[in-house]
Formats: C-alpha cells, structure tokens, sequence
C-alpha cells in the first residue's frame, strides 16, 4: 500500500497537523510506503502524484478543505480518502464526498453530523485521532521539569491546578468552569485554574471577555492565562503538571487534549455529549458533566469557504445545533469530588491511560487505518 498524507506539513502544534503527522508516523513505523505533504501545496501534490504514483491520498481536515483533499487528487486519477471533523453546515460539496468510496471521521458525532447534513452514511467509517502515549505519560510531580512549569505559572506544590487548554479557552468550556470554581471557592482546596490558549487577535479578544467574568466572579486571582506560543514538545509537561484536566467542550468533534491528558493519568471533567461519548467514559476515566443548553442556529450565511463565490443565506428547515454548554452545577460537584479526593483522580488517570494506549496510540490507529482501507477499497 503506498499513501500520501495531506496536512499542514511541516506539522505545526494545531490540532489537525498533530492528527496527521501522527498518522504518517505510524504508517511509517508499520513499514507502509508512505510520504507526507502540504494539503495545499499544488505543485508538490502534482509531484508525489506522478513520480510516487499513491493508491490512496488521505487528507486531514474538514469538509471545506474539499477542494485540495478530494477534487485535486481527483484530477490526476488518484483516489482520495479524506479524514474529516466537523465545522458548520455541510453545503455544496454533498454530492462530491456522497460518492466518495470512503470517508473517515474522528468520531460517531461527527459521522451523525455529516449524515444529517445529507451525506447517505454508507460510505464512512469512524477512524479516531491518535495520539503519542510516549510522550504522553505520568511523570513524578518532583520532576524538575514539571516544578518548573507549576513555578512558571505561579502554582504552588500543595495547591491544585486545573487546567484546560485550546485555541481559546471558553469553546472548551472555560467559563462554565470558572463559574463551577467560584461556586467552589470558600469550601475548595487551595487551587489555580490555568487556561493556556494560542495567541492570536480572536483569542485576544475572548481572553479580555474571559478575564473580565473571572473577576466579575472574584476570583481572578486564581486564574492564570498564558498566552505564549508553544510546542508540541512541551505540551506532555503542561499536562503533566496539572492536577485535573477540565474541558467541558462546547463544541468537540474528538477531544484530543483529553485523551493525552488520560495518557499522563489526569481525570478529565467533559460533557456528555458530541466526541467525548466515544472517548470519555462516565466514572471510568472521566466525569462528564449533562448539557445544560443547545445553542441552536436558524440561518446562516454561507461563503468561500463552502464553495460559494459569493456570499448565499441559507434558511435551514429545522434549527440546527451549533453549540452546547455543559451543566455548571456538575461541573462544580466532579470538581470537588476531585479536588478534595486524591485516589478518585488516581483512580481516573489510571483507567485514562489505559485507555489511551489500548485504543488511541497512534500506532493502533494506524493499523485501524490499513484495515479499514484493506476491507473498503481491497488496497493491502
């Protein structure tokens, strides 16, 4: 089997170039003849197309990236498997990915979300993202590496530190936890809530929002927010520094920081909804907080980015769900029965990590890959 891999190559720490250039290292590592390329990069497709001659391309993405994951290795005769999440409405790309052969999504949310969006079903199957349980695993908290990252942030060694991390902090969910810790707050352990968020000016901006109902709260002595720019290297540390991790995602397709956080045996507070009900187990290795309100959507406008030239509103039939929040009342109950019980969050990360390694290593879900290409399209 030859497979050439469509991502934001060179890989940077985005979650979507970490899924692929996983995937490409654990093809490699399996002895699949395979290379990697820019998504978007034209002429060095064109070149691995004719000189590699690929069985498969399978590109890492989201349904609007169609045109450099699906139509461009069409062009040349390749056939092209694209791995998708989700990200809005699915709108005049229906009819090419419907008669794909095969697609994958990473979670069973994501395929109900493409099905209702008019896609038949038939034609995908669930490949969940993979992650590095190398690199992701428990350390000891007197490792000068983790002390360090606590002292960088201000934490002391007897005080718990909850963490969440994202493009921003309140789509996973920052501010129901906020409000779940100020609930908390006289009756809690000492403890810091670090929301470690990717700099940028949308980010910027939800920072100072975010920061603004930390204080309305009073509690904004307890919040940090570290805004520089990391690595990919780093990240296993940050994790691995914290005491719980809390993500009660608002919209979540798969979850991947969860999952390394389990790998370094740290309980997950989520939401019992969308990618995490394929992950996250209730009371296994994680507390998943009930959803306490769907975010629903009417109209849209629909743009370039969906394959329109010009801007096109779209009046959907029936509201769809575009958001969710989670209950901040569990949220502040799991976060003192963690808080204040240190075998429960022993407990959780340690059937965390072996979940992580038993069914998301990237090196399981690579073979998954070979099989489900090996079982749908007869490639091998």
């Amino acid at each position: 089997m030859k497979v050439l891999v469509l991502y934001d190559y060179p890989p940077s720490p985005a979650g979507l170039a970490t899924q692929g250039d996983l995937l490409y290292k654990g093809l490699k590592e399996m002895g699949v003849d395979v290379h990697a390329v820019n998504y978007e990069s034209a002429q060095e497709k064109e070149w691995y197309y004719r000189w590699f001659a690929p069985d498969v391309t399978i590109g890492v993405g989201y349904w609007g990236y169609t045109p450099h994951l699906v139509l461009h290795p069409q062009r040349f005769g390749i056939t092209a498997i694209p791995w998708l999440v989700a990200d809005g409405y699915v709108a005049n790309y229906r009819e090419t990915l419907a008669t794909l052969p095969l697609i994958l999504v990473t979670s069973s949310w994501v395929k109900e979300v493409y099905m209702r969006d008019g896609l038949p079903g038939d034609n995908i199957e669930v490949l969940p993202v993979g992650i590095d349980t190398d690199a992701f695993h428990p350390r000891d908290k007197n490792d000068p590496k983790i002390k360090t990252v606590r002292e960088s942030l201000g934490i002391d060694d007897d005080q718990i530190m909850i963490l969440t991390v994202g493009g921003d902090a309140a789509s996973k969910g920052a501010q129901e936890v906020m409000q779940a810790l100020a609930i908390n707050d006289r009756k809690a352990p000492d403890w810091k809530y670090v929301c470690k968020v990717w700099p940028q000016a949308r980010t910027d901006q939800q920072n100072l929002a975010d920061m603004h109902l930390a204080t309305n709260l009073g509690i904004e002595k307890n919040v940090v927010f570290a805004t520089s720019r990391i690595s990919r290297n780093f990240m296993p540390w940050l994790i691995a520094a914290c005491d719980i991790y809390a993500a009660p995602s608002r919209l979540e397709g798969f979850g991947m920081i969860q999952i390394e956080a389990n790998a370094c045996e740290k309980p997950v507070i989520g939401i019992k909804a969308m990618g995490m009900l394929d992950t996250c187990v209730h009371g296994k290795n994680a507390l998943l907080a009930e959803v306490a309100q769907q975010v629903l959507l009417r109209e849209t406008i629909l743009g370039r980015e969906s394959g329109y030239d010009n801007a096109k509103r779209h009046v959907f039939k029936k509201p769809r769900i575009v958001d969710y929040r989670a209950s901040v009342h569990d949220i502040s109950n799991y976060l003192m029965e963690l808080m204040t019980d240190p075998a429960l969050r022993q407990r959780l990360g340690r059937e965390g990590r072996k979940r992580a390694v038993e069914r998301f290593d990237y090196r399981v879900v690579a073979r998954r890959f070979v099989e489900i290409v090996s079982e749908r399209l007869g490639i091998s």
